[in-house]
């Protein structure tokens, strides 16, 4: 049964940087000043939540703030236990590992439970790696899918590949994906190796950070000069970029 809005709070999704760099300008007013007054949060790792709401608001009093967890072994039955913080008019706020809370995230299984219990969900301004990607990768923006994390064993990836530039190829749609930093370059190799020379792949790394970068090549272009990317975020794309 769908609370009162009088009976709960307001569910914030508090977005942060994309990595250890950036400052205060890349956030907008009104989140900092949400935070500054916000004392209950959910989050993945409890260290790195305080570190990032230590960047927003550096005069922050740690000790004040109530921090639950919420990653993606939590249950239907534990968001809804988490929500009863919100009793009595409290808001609160979701804050992700990095970007978006909700995308790539867990935060989602708290939102649907905010939405079914009625609580408002209010989403901040902030980044998101994946629409950065997109926006600078060239690629089919009003038609694109994004899958995730790609599967793990190089036999399940590259027939994964193959359906996503299928796809790609079929519907014009760019396709988007992410992977664990430290298979970055096994995963690009199979990208190389599989896909058609004439297949765009963009690669958008390190985003909002010193030495980020975002680059779109045919895969015979890339084929001839194949990036190290080490342990860095990074988000691909496949497309078309006719």
């Amino acid at each position: 049964m769908a609370l009162s809005s009088a009976d709960h709070g307001t569910l914030y999704l508090m977005p942060v940087w994309l990595g250890e760099h950036g400052g205060l300008e890349q956030l907008p007013p009104e989140n900092i000043a949400i935070a500054s007054r916000i004392t209950l949060y959910f989050c993945e790792h409890e260290k790195t939540a305080r570190q990032m709401l230590r960047r927003m608001v550096p005069s922050i009093d740690l000790a004040r703030l109530e921090l639950h967890r919420l990653d993606k072994d939590s249950s239907a039955q534990e968001a809804d236990e988490l929500l009863r913080h919100l009793n009595g008019g409290r808001d609160a706020a979701i804050i992700s590992e990095a970007g978006m809370p909700g995308i790539a995230d867990p935060g989602a299984l708290l939102v649907r439970a905010a939405h079914a219990a009625g609580i408002t969900v209010v989403p901040l301004i902030g980044p998101s790696s994946l629409l950065l990607a997109l926006a600078a990768s060239g690629m089919n923006g009003q038609h694109f899918t994004f899958h995730g994390y790609l599967p793990v064993k190089p036999h399940e990836r590259k027939a994964a590949i193959k359906r996503l530039e299928h796809e790609a190829q079929r519907t014009g749609a760019a396709q988007l994906f992410i992977e664990t930093p430290y298979r970055n370059d096994a995963l690009l190799a199979d990208l190389l190796a599989t896909c058609a020379p004439g297949t765009a792949l963009c690669i958008a790394i390190d985003l909002t950070q010193p030495g980020g970068s975002v680059a779109t090549r045919t895969i015979a272009m890339w084929r001839k000069s194949i990036p190290a990317l080490g342990k860095r975020p990074a988000v691909f794309l496949i497309g078309s970029l006719r």
